[in-house]
């Protein structure tokens, strides 16, 4: 059964249990996430990443069919999800398992895919395709929470705040939680202190560090690193945006296998790549193939979960990764 992203009203936890979410807004993914399943447990959440599943699927066998008389429903969250996974859904679903949820978290599933096939043929799961922001859609979000805060701003601040977060909503939540976080000690806010509040997002700084990183610029690279001193937060920002890159990266060398002209691919992209952006995109796609790519984004991701245990030395787990990946 298909849900689309703005009928969230109709998911029913005490009548679905299996839930797939495929796309690349990685930021409109996780607010349905944490607004439709996190928020209602709280408690007896599980993750689990695909690749633990399909190398060692006990402990996920056994946390959903593990039953207690006292326990709530639980929630299971499996990320970075394709259709290897497709069987052992199928076998949940013929237990037929109670007080459990299970959300899926999938990228780009095509519609030769047999897990959202799956999905969107049985009437008992649900499946809800999240599809690219628009700068529309980023545009009322931040008009909303500015309206909501009673906060006067221009439209041309709001879209400068768009354009600093390169279009990516999960970029844009960041920097407004930043500005929120602010006025909360500051009765007023202008829009030059939003400016510099979000010059990281700007990311002139972080932007520029992870271009030269992918295209293979050791020494700017390091050089931009060593002028900088990121903080934790920081950190987290640089490996989240890195993960964006190098999904976008993803998307355009897939669309180039099948298209071979990379200015065609890099001029129709969606949501589309600022005209100053395109020569280094370029560059970066001939520098790195999308194998390579793939190993990047698994790696971004274990990077993130290291720096949250390690969060005193986040920066130098970064810098090395950092370096290593300009090389």
């Amino acid at each position: 059964m298909i849900i689309k992203s703005y009928e969230l009203n109709k998911i029913d936890l005490n009548k679905n249990t299996l839930f797939l979410l495929y796309g690349q807004n990685e930021g409109l993914k996780n607010e349905i996430i944490k607004k439709c399943f996190i928020d209602k447990f709280k408690e007896k959440i599980y993750r689990f990443d695909e690749k633990e599943i399909i190398d060692n699927n006990s402990d996920f066998f056994d946390g959903i069919l593990s039953r207690s008389f006292f326990e709530e429903k639980k929630l299971f969250i499996v990320s970075r999800v394709t259709d290897k996974l497709n069987n052992i859904i199928e076998e949940i679903l013929e237990k037929e398992i109670k007080d459990v949820v299970i959300v899926l978290n999938a990228s780009i599933l095509d519609k030769k895919s047999k897990l959202r096939k799956f999905f969107e043929k049985n009437k008992d799961i649900v499946c809800i395709p999240v599809y690219e922001d628009n700068a529309q859609t980023l545009s009322t979000i931040a008009r909303d929470f500015f309206r909501i805060n009673k906060i006067s701003i221009s439209q041309e601040t709001i879209n400068l705040l768009i354009d600093r977060s390169r279009a990516d909503r999960g970029n844009l939540i960041n920097e407004l939680n930043k500005i929120e976080s602010y006025i909360k000690t500051h009765k007023n806010i202008s829009s030059e202190e939003i400016i510099k509040l979000t010059d990281l997002a700007e990311n002139y700084n972080v932007s520029e560090l992870l271009d030269n990183c992918l295209s293979k610029n050791s020494k700017k690279t390091i050089n931009i690193l060593n002028e900088n001193n990121f903080s934790f937060e920081d950190c987290i920002l640089i490996i989240r945006s890195f993960s964006n890159k190098l999904k976008r990266l993803q998307k355009i060398q897939k669309e180039y296998k099948k298209n071979k002209n990379l200015d065609t691919v890099i001029a129709s992209f969606k949501p589309p790549i600022f005209w100053k952006d395109k020569e280094i995109v370029k560059k970066q796609v001939n520098k790195n193939d999308l194998e390579k790519i793939e190993n990047m984004i698994f790696k971004t991701n274990d990077i993130e979960l290291l720096i949250k245990k390690n969060s005193d030395c986040a920066i130098n787990i970064v810098s090395d990764f950092i370096i290593n990946t300009s090389k």
